[in-house]
């Protein structure tokens, strides 16, 4: 049975509690239980309640208000209705946050980051865009809703009718919910066929509680989505990727456009150029044993790589994690080693993604058919 729940924003907002450890709003581990979150969205569809994410809107020319440079996407040539990932960097290369950039209109941009760094970003912003850009900070006006899974699109269309099938992977379109106008994004983090909800602070209970009235959509909390997001092999700010790692380090560099300027470019290149000493890897372990963060990495009994996350796989039924290795241990295959005190578990690196099943970039329209 569905928990009755208040979305996190409207309720903590109210009561001003910001719970500093976190950086951000309080959010549930479980409602059900993990493991019967993460399967049920796995095969159905779940909403969570991610209101604790930060957004920024941005008004003016990428290039002529800077912010092109701020982040590694080329935001001169993405058409309006189209959203893309990437990063913020700093000089050295560093991730200050990974984000995804929404273009609105020809002038208008939403940018979507971490609730730990929010602060930290609009900084940077401010830094670095001209005087003629205007920056706003949408965080408390807006909340966010995620419905994750193979049948996330039928949902969609029953509680807003509005033909999901439609909306290409990583397109939006604004929709009327509950007489509100919100911005509907075909993206996710569980890699699942999914959606995101951009919605108005004052309007977010009652949708909240209008899709737990459809009877195939039910909560997911943290724990959830921290084991579907890792069996994807996606990163986690903070974790996985901080201001002390860069794009090429995590394997992520076909984020990052070098045919353009941004900031840290050239830090980039000379790594590029002379090799990372580390590599982010994914490794499965031997057993149902699973490995935590800051578990420390071995090979032929030398230390190699410390463990950025770890967790029980639902869906595999094994343990599973992700963690930065010396170069000569990144090769799919390596036996590794992960102890912590008395602990030690036998893994082998892997290729990502762990689940290999998801139907994130499928047409709902069609069946098991990619979307381009």
């Amino acid at each position: 049975m569905a928990l009755k729940y208040t979305p996190l924003l409207s309720c903590h907002e109210k009561l001003g509690a910001r719970l500093s450890a976190f950086g951000g709003w309080l959010m549930p581990i479980q409602y059900e239980g993990i493991i019967s979150e993460h399967l049920w969205t796995r095969r159905s569809v779940s909403v969570f309640d991610i209101c604790h994410m930060g957004e920024f809107l941005v008004y003016g020319d990428p290039e002529k208000s800077n912010l092109d440079r701020i982040v590694t996407m080329n935001l001169g040539d993405m058409p309006c209705g189209k959203c893309s990932y990437g990063f913020m960097l700093n000089e050295e290369g560093g991730i200050i946050d990974d984000l995804v950039m929404y273009r609105i209109a020809p002038e208008k941009w939403m940018l979507v980051v971490n609730a730990a760094t929010t602060d930290i970003d609009e900084q940077n912003l401010k830094k670095h865009l001209f005087k003629d850009a205007r920056l706003e900070n949408a965080s408390s006006a807006l909340g966010k809703l995620d419905l994750q899974g193979p049948v996330s699109c039928e949902a969609i269309q029953r509680l807003f009718d509005f033909q999901a099938q439609g909306l290409r992977y990583y397109h939006f379109e604004e929709v009327i919910c509950l007489g509100e106008k919100v911005i509907l994004s075909r993206t996710g983090y569980t890699g699942e066929l999914g959606y995101e909800l951009y919605i108005p602070s004052e309007t977010i209970l009652g949708v909240w509680n209008h899709i737990l009235a459809d009877s195939a959509v039910k909560p997911a909390g943290l724990g959830a989505r921290d084991t579907l997001r890792l069996e994807m092999g996606y990163l986690l700010y903070g974790q996985d990727i901080s201001k002390d790692t860069t794009p090429l380090e995590a394997g992520l560099d076909k984020f990052v456009d070098f045919n353009k300027d941004f900031i840290g470019k050239d830090a980039l290149l000379k790594m590029r150029r002379e090799k990372t000493k580390r590599l982010l890897v994914c490794f499965l372990s031997d057993s149902r044993r699973a490995p935590r963060h800051n578990y420390k990495i071995y090979s032929d009994s030398r230390e190699v790589g410390t463990v950025t996350s770890g967790s029980f796989s639902p869906s595999l039924s094994c343990g599973i994690g992700m963690g930065y290795v010396e170069l000569d241990c990144a090769t799919i295959g390596t036996k590794l080693v992960l102890k912590d005190n008395t602990v030690e578990i036998n893994a082998t690196v892997v290729e990502k993604p762990f689940y290999s099943e998801g139907t994130a970039r499928q047409n709902p329209a069609v069946g098991n058919v990619p979307v381009t």
